[in-house]
């Protein structure tokens, strides 16, 4: 990223020095009714991004999407950094002081981690009202003048939808009742459609309207109608759940896909089969293909942490020295990341982008059908949201 000085920050400092704190006052007024982050200078693909905040901290810093720290004008309250980003950039942040890092847990514009105050574009998480340990957080959007249409997750007045249940199922594999919601297309039989399993089911349903796209492709004939399970899980075991382990494995093959036939008569042709995730789900969607291909097959994984395990805890980017050691299975995929999704992961293992990367050539080389994309953004919500309509696409459009 390249950090420059915002035109709006100059023509305060400046006014600052002729007239001191009333153009400070001046500047907070103005940036109460305008809002933030400022967008300036526009190029023919980037616009620089300032972000601005008032209060009192040692150090403050933009995380997320954006991750650029933030300067303290002399003694005042008002802190600021600028950052040249990309004009069709869709992402979320938030801002933390004083080397917090948490997610925000309110939408209140205060603490040690927050929205942005100035900025009234916010993304709530919701808590999934099945998991006791699951937790509502928030952030902040940043939306680009540029920013890619999202037609296909927004409700139609004329396209009929498709109805959402709960059931509660039991697993011996993971020793408790799940939760899984059902998806079922309006006005069509179930027996023989195809099937679409996805992890992180609560925010799938929620957060990133996958019902709605669902209603809006099949409507459209992009996609066949389908039956989707939005598995639930639990936020305190979530990183340990879903990696590639045999109890999520039986659990998915073993009793969901079972019980999914029983219910609905769904396809038992793993072609009509899709397994999905985003983040930790899509390295789990991936395992369940390499693992199961008898039982999907096709894998849609949004920004898979293909970097697992971190190297504390032994060699990374398992996944793909697995898929090259192994003959090739009759699986499609369609993989995309954030290209935006630079930083070292955890432990300093490879990056997203570098994963991904690394995991779709091993595809192609041992002459899997891969998919691949990078659209313009980072490791977030609001972007899988708009893509995994071209995953389905990918691995089952018509």
């Amino acid at each position: 990223m390249v950090i420059s000085t915002s035109p709006r920050i100059g023509r305060l400092l400046a006014e600052y020095d002729d007239v001191g704190a009333v153009a400070l006052d001046n500047f907070w007024r103005e940036v109460a009714a305008s809002g933030t982050p400022f967008i300036e200078e526009p190029d023919e693909g980037t616009a620089l991004v300032t972000f601005v905040w008032r209060g009192s901290a040692e150090s403050t810093n933009v995380a997320w999407g954006v991750n650029i720290p933030l300067e303290r004008f002399a003694e005042t309250d008002l802190w600021y950094g600028s950052v040249r980003l990309p004009l069709d950039l869709r992402t979320i942040y938030f801002l933390c002081h004083d080397g917090a890092d948490d997610v925000p847990l309110k939408d209140s514009g205060s603490g040690q981690t927050h929205v942005d105050p100035l900025n009234q574009q916010i993304v709530h998480f919701p808590r999934d009202p099945h998991d006791s340990t699951d937790y509502d957080c928030w952030a902040s959007l940043l939306e680009m003048p540029a920013a890619p249409d999202e037609s296909w997750s927004i409700p139609r007045e004329d396209v009929p939808q498709g109805t959402v249940t709960d059931e509660l199922v039991p697993s011996k594999a993971l020793d408790e009742t799940r939760c899984v919601s059902v998806y079922l297309p309006p006005d069509v039989n179930t027996d023989a459609l195809p099937l679409l399993v996805i992890f992180d089911g609560y925010l799938g349903k929620t957060l990133l309207r996958m019902p709605t796209t669902l209603d809006n492709l099949i409507a459209e004939g992009k996609i066949p109608p389908l039956v989707a399970l939005f598995v639930g899980g639990r936020a305190d075991r979530r990183t340990d759940e879903l990696t590639p382990t045999e109890p999520i494995l039986d659990f998915v093959t073993g009793e969901l896909l079972p019980w999914a036939r029983r219910r609905w008569g769904v396809s038992d042709d793993p072609s009509q089969c899709v397994v999905t995730g985003a983040s930790l789900g899509g390295l789990t969607a991936a395992f369940i293909g390499l693992r199961a291909p008898e039982s999907f097959g096709a894998v849609i994984s949004q920004s898979g942490s293909f970097w697992w395990p971190a190297p504390e805890k032994g060699q990374s980017e398992w996944m793909t020295r697995e898929y090259a050691a192994q003959p090739r299975k009759s699986v499609r995929f369609y993989l995309d990341v954030g290209d935006q999704e630079t930083l070292p992961g955890p432990g300093g293992a490879p990056s997203q982008v570098e994963a991904n990367r690394k995991l779709r050539d091993t595809l192609l080389e041992q002459g899997y059908d891969v998919t691949y994309a990078e659209y313009r953004g980072g490791h977030d919500y609001v972007n899988w949201r708009r893509t995994f309509a071209d995953g389905l696409i990918a691995v089952l459009g018509r």
